[in-house]
């Protein structure tokens, strides 16, 4: 369930990341974004890449961070593939994976 969770995290906050730069910004809302706005996209894609090394390293086993850095690059992966053949897809998986990615931490804790 974890790795639901860290996917999710990662996947919403490369979103993001990508999101803060001009050419995906304009791409997608035919229009750059502002200062406030590319700063906003930055720091919740970091934040968001954070708290998927946290979902992703959870069980204290020793090859988690490696298994997180997978997990990254599968989650870039996706994310190239779908700016590239569904765009418009590609933000609402993003803003769809952070409620799936709570909800996923959320059971596991209760499990």
């Amino acid at each position: 369930m974890m790795t639901l969770a860290g996917f999710a995290l990662s996947y919403s906050g490369f979103t993001a990341l990508c999101l803060s730069l001009d050419r995906h910004h304009r791409d997608l809302f035919q229009r750059s974004p502002d200062a406030r706005r590319r700063l906003l996209l930055r720091s919740a894609g970091w934040l968001l890449l954070l708290l998927s090394l946290f979902a992703a390293t959870g069980s204290g086993r020793s090859v988690d961070i490696v298994f997180w850095f997978g997990l990254t690059m599968a989650t870039a992966l996706s994310l190239v593939l779908l700016l590239t053949y569904a765009p418009r897809f590609s933000t609402a998986a993003a803003l769809l994976a952070v409620p799936v990615a709570a909800l996923s931490w959320l059971a596991e804790a209760l499990h």
